[in-house]
């Protein structure tokens, strides 16, 4: 690989990393619309989860489409259309779905409501098709991964403030002490978002990003690399079971937290925001401490950076809440959950699949202690499975679409569709919840972390026997 690629090229990623930070404020700000749709509409608990089956679904849609029109002109869409193209088109598709929520408050429809949110996520599909292997990308392979974490920090930064803005536009400042709710309320912020998803679609386009980027037109080996489809690679068969269930979990410990707390701990609805806040904030927490590597190769400097990291994002998360006027008293024990995280970090030595097999553990710690405890442990304990989560999707991507060289651009496409995961599990999540109860229904998560945990176990000699070995490559990077 030439020298220039071994760089992280930031005058491109830059421009990128904005459709990353989108696609976490629009899925964060589901945790907010599912309560308030659920009193609105006179929902029950797996009824209210229709809003992310409708918006996760519409992921699986997208990259069938994405196939259907491959297969249609016989060649990959991507690759004919171009990298910058793809995010331009999938940005304008977003912005269409924003407009139906105007007629969807006037018209009080549920169902106009989730086709709005199906209808973003359509955007949404083709956009994560072509910017996560272009993350990837734009740099040397072996911080493919960091970059992919680095991303998804901006993502989280995204996801953090989505659920503050979104319940300011519905119940007002905290402060106020407001707890009506106006479905009429989500029109503004939706519409706003549209004019934004557009006029980042021409930032996109004017920028210097590559239309067909070196590293993925480059395969690792010719000769091991003449399979005929990406279904032909097992790390991608599994990966995608493992992005499905990875997914699942990040989404569904996330989106049914807000009952639990309303019925077990009697929370208002309104004031649950910063606690899912700090959900999403912990995924930014771990991706900022995953992505050190990609911003130098100075070991004494990346040491430094793995404390500081962790603790500015959990600094922004605490500085926007201050600027939302909640009480950030209960928030500081977490910094003392965070020194966990560090150590996991650096046990894991940058490489992937030990990575995916230390967070999964301690993903099912988490969860198995929240359902063990009760009152504030337990809030704790579910919150901090977002900071296990954190780096679980870089990971398990950077894995999947590893050696599948001209296939990338397929393999991307398949890993996208599962994720439709969130909006299955939380909804099965939410079902199981209704007959035994929301905090014993945790256990769905336990067993997907199980999962994630096998596969990172599993993937590591998939791949050396098609000669790609990252502890190699992560020491040689160095």
């Amino acid at each position: 690989m030439n020298s220039e690629q071994t760089k992280t090229n930031w005058a491109q990623f830059i421009p990128l990393v904005t459709v990353f930070f989108f696609w976490g404020f629009v899925a964060a700000s589901n945790d907010i619309l599912i309560p308030v749709f659920k009193k609105a509409f006179d929902l029950t608990q797996g009824q209210s989860q229709l809003v992310s089956l409708a918006f996760y679904i519409a992921y699986t849609v997208g990259s069938l489409i994405y196939m259907l029109i491959s297969l249609a002109i016989g060649k990959d869409l991507v690759n004919k259309i171009g990298y910058k193209n793809g995010l331009a088109l999938g940005l304008t598709i977003s912005a269409l779905g924003t407009l139906l929520f105007y007629p969807a408050a006037n018209l009080h429809s549920f169902p106009l409501m989730l086709s709005g949110l199906f209808t973003v996520a359509l955007g949404f599909s083709l956009q994560q098709t072509v910017a996560n292997p272009l993350a990837i990308a734009l740099g040397s392979i072996s911080t493919g991964s960091q970059r992919l974490t680095l991303a998804g920090g901006i993502n989280n930064f995204g996801t953090t403030i989505g659920p503050l803005i979104v319940s300011f536009a519905i119940f007002g400042s905290a402060a106020s002490g407001n707890t009506e709710m106006s479905i009429e309320s989500v029109k503004i912020p939706y519409l706003i978002l549209g004019v934004a998803f557009l006029l980042v679609a021409i930032l996109l386009k004017m920028s210097s990003l590559p239309e067909y980027p070196q590293t993925i037109v480059e395969s690792v080996d010719e000769d091991k690399n003449s399979r005929s489809s990406a279904l032909q690679y097992p790390q991608l068969i599994l990966g995608m079971i493992a992005i499905f269930i990875y997914v699942g979990v990040e989404v569904s410990t996330a989106s049914n937290l807000p009952a639990y707390m309303e019925k077990s701990l009697g929370f208002l609805t309104k004031d649950i925001a910063p606690y899912v806040s700090l959900y999403w904030a912990s995924l930014m927490i771990g991706r900022w401490t995953g992505a050190v590597q990609a911003f130098t190769d100075k070991m004494d400097l990346q040491k430094i950076l793995r404390f500081v990291a962790p603790y500015l994002a959990f600094g922004i998360f605490l500085v926007v809440n201050a600027i939302a006027k909640h009480d950030l008293t209960p928030f500081y024990v977490y910094a003392l959950i965070i020194l966990v995280l560090i150590a996991a970090d650096i046990a894991s030595k940058g490489n992937p699949a030990r990575m995916l097999l230390l967070f999964s553990a301690l993903g099912i710690v988490s969860l198995l202690v929240g359902m063990a405890t009760s009152g504030m442990v337990s809030v704790y304990a579910f919150i901090s499975v977002g900071l296990f989560c954190s780096t679980l999707w870089p990971c398990i991507f950077t894995l999947a679409v590893s050696g599948l060289g001209k296939h990338t651009s397929q393999g991307s496409s398949f890993l996208i569709m599962m994720i439709m995961g969130g909006g299955i599990i939380s909804w099965i999540q939410g079902t199981i919840a209704d007959s035994i109860g929301i905090q014993n229904s945790y256990i769905v998560g336990v067993f997907c972390f199980a999962y994630l945990a096998f596969y990172g176990w599993k993937v590591s000699s998939i791949l050396r026997s098609q000669g790609i070995d990252f502890d190699k490559k992560i020491s040689g990077g160095h």
